[in-house]
C-alpha cells in the first residue's frame, strides 16, 4: 500500500491533457504533431510514476513534463547538431558534409525519377553499377570500379570475389601487423571468415618483409590483403612492405586504403598511388577524407570488379540512388578542380589559421555582446581529422572559451539546446573549437549559450 506522501505526489501529476493545453505544450504538439507529443507527454508521466513509486520526490509541472517530453521527441530522429569539437570527421556526428552540389543532386534524385537502371539511349534496362564508374575511372587511373554501401562491405565483397574465383580451400594472406580493428567491431580477421577465406598470418606485429609473404604463398593462395591502419600508428623497431613489392608476387593484391584520399593530406595512402602500384583491387571509404556520403568504392582490375559485380553479396551491399547521386556530384568537384572549395571537409582541413582564428574572434565577439558577464575568450587548440584518418595529425586551430560557469553543467545545457551545440571541456572551461564551425553556426551557438546561461 502506497504511503499517504507518494499517493499526494501521484495526485498532483498532471493529466494529458492539461499537459498539452499548457502554452510549451501546445506549441511542442505543433511542432511534432498531436500523437507524437502526446505519446512522449504519456511516457514522461509513466516514468515520474514509476520514479515516485520508487520512493523518488521529483519536481512536477506542466513545464516540466514539456521539456521532458520535447527532449523525447528530439532525441527520436536524426536532426542537426553544431559540431563544435574541432573533429572534422566525427563518426558520432555523422562524417563528411555533403557540398551544395551533392546535397542537390540528392535532391534531383529524390523528388524526381531517375535513370538509375536505365539505359535512356537504348531505351532499355540498365545497371546502377555504371554509375559514378566512368567518374572512378578517370580520377584513379583503374580500369573499372564499383560502389556499394560501405568500406567493410567493399572489403567483404572483394575477399568473397576472390575466394569464389577458384575451387578448394582458399587463403588470403595478411601481415599480422595489419590485423586491425575499426570502429563498431570490424576486425579484419572476422571479415575473412565471413568471405569463406582462410588467414595466413606472416611477420610480427612490427615487422613484416617481403620473403615472409613469399614464404606464405602456396596453391591455395587466391589473394594478397594490405590494410592501412587508419586509426593507430606503430612506431620505434619497424618494418612492412608497401603495396608495389606485394604486387611482384603474382597473387591479386587487394589494398584497403581506407580514408579515400585522393588529394594529397598528410601521409594518408592516396588511392591513385595503390592503382598505379599495381593492387588489383583498392577499397576505400566515400564519407572520410574523400568528403562525399557513406560509401564503399572498389576501383581496380576489369576482371576483378566484374567478378565482384557477379557475386550475390553485390545487390545486399548496392548503394541506393541517392548516395550515388551525392558520390556523383562529389567526384565531379574534384575534376573540375573545385573539391577544395566545394566539400565541407577539405575546406575545414585546409583552412589556414588565420581564417579559423577570425571565425573564433568574430563568434567570441558576438557572445561577449550578446551576453554579458559571460566570460568569453580565444585560445589555441588542436583540431583532428578523426573517422579513422590520420591518427596522430594534429592541425592548429582557435576556440572560443566559456567560464564563469559550472563547465560541465554549461556544456549539458549547451547539448540540450536546439539545435544541441556539441564542445569540449578542458581546463574549467568550455571549448568551442572554431575549424569544425559551418556557415550559420554562429547564430545557432549563441542562442543556445544564451539559452543555457539563462
Amino acid at each position: 500500500m502506497l504511503e499517504t506522501g507518494k499517493r499526494e505526489r501521484l495526485r498532483d501529476l498532471p493529466a494529458v491533457d492539461a499537459v498539452l493545453r499548457y502554452p510549451a505544450g501546445a506549441a511542442l504538439a505543433g511542432r511534432h504533431g498531436r500523437a507524437a507529443a502526446t505519446a512522449a507527454v504519456r511516457s514522461v508521466l509513466e516514468d515520474l510514476r514509476r520514479r515516485i513509486s520508487a520512493g523518488e520526490q521529483p519536481v512536477v509541472s506542466e513545464e516540466g513534463v514539456v521539456a521532458l517530453a520535447a527532449r523525447t521527441l528530439s532525441d527520436r530522429g536524426l536532426r542537426r547538431v553544431v559540431n563544435a569539437t574541432g573533429v572534422v570527421l566525427h563518426t558520432n556526428l555523422g562524417r563528411s558534409v555533403l557540398s551544395e552540389g551533392a546535397v542537390a543532386a540528392v535532391a534531383e534524385a529524390a523528388t524526381r525519377y531517375s535513370n538509375l537502371e536505365y539505359d535512356v539511349a537504348a531505351g532499355q534496362r540498365g545497371s546502377r553499377y555504371d554509375r559514378a564508374a566512368p567518374l572512378l575511372r578517370e580520377l584513379t587511373g583503374a580500369g573499372d570500379a564499383l560502389v556499394v554501401n560501405n568500406c567493410a562491405g567493399a572489403t567483404l565483397l572483394a575477399l568473397s570475389a576472390a575466394v569464389a574465383e577458384g575451387e578448394g580451400e582458399a587463403e588470403v594472406i595478411v601481415s599480422r601487423g595489419q590485423l586491425i580493428e575499426i570502429g563498431g567491431g570490424f576486425r579484419i580477421p572476422e571479415v575473412l571468415a565471413l568471405s569463406g577465406a582462410g588467414l595466413r598470418e606472416v611477420g610480427t606485429t612490427n615487422r613484416t618483409r617481403l620473403s615472409d609473404y613469399e614464404g606464405a604463398i602456396g596453391e591455395n593462395t587466391r589473394a594478397i590483403l594490405w590494410v592501412h591502419p587508419s586509426n593507430f600508428e606503430v612506431r620505434g623497431f619497424t618494418e612492412s612492405v608497401g603495396v608495389a613489392e606485394l604486387a611482384t608476387l603474382g597473387p591479386p593484391v587487394v589494398a584497403d586504403v581506407g580514408s579515400g584520399a585522393l588529394l594529397p593530406f598528410g601521409d594518408e595512402p592516396l588511392v591513385g598511388e595503390a592503382v598505379r602500384d599495381g593492387a588489383a583491387l583498392t577499397v576505400f571509404s566515400g564519407d572520410k577524407l574523400l568528403g562525399g556520403p557513406q560509401a564503399g568504392i572498389a576501383v581496380g582490375q576489369p576482371v576483378w570488379i566484374s567478378a565482384m559485380r557477379r557475386h550475390p553479396l553485390a545487390r545486399a551491399l548496392r548503394a541506393d540512388k541517392l548516395c550515388l547521386a551525392a558520390l556523383e556530384a562529389t567526384l565531379t568537384s574534384y575534376l573540375e578542380g573545385t573539391a577544395a572549395q566545394d566539400l565541407p571537409t577539405l575546406s575545414m582541413l585546409r583552412a589556414s589559421k588565420e581564417e579559423v582564428r577570425q571565425t573564433a574572434e568574430d563568434l567570441a565577439a558576438k557572445l561577449s555582446r550578446e551576453v554579458p558577464g559571460l566570460e568569453v575568450d580565444v585560445a589555441p587548440s588542436v583540431a583532428r581529422s578523426g573517422g579513422g584518418t590520420l591518427p596522430l595529425y594534429e592541425i592548429p586551430s582557435f576556440a572560443v572559451r566559456l567560464g564563469g560557469r559550472e563547465p560541465e553543467a554549461l556544456a549539458e545545457g549547451l547539448r540540450a539546446s536546439d539545435p544541441p551545440v556539441v564542445g569540449r571541456v578542458h581546463d574549467g572551461r568550455v571549448w568551442l573549437d572554431a575549424r569544425t564551425l559551418l556557415p550559420g553556426d554562429d547564430e545557432a551557438i549563441v542562442a543556445s549559450v544564451k539559452a543555457a546561461v539563462g
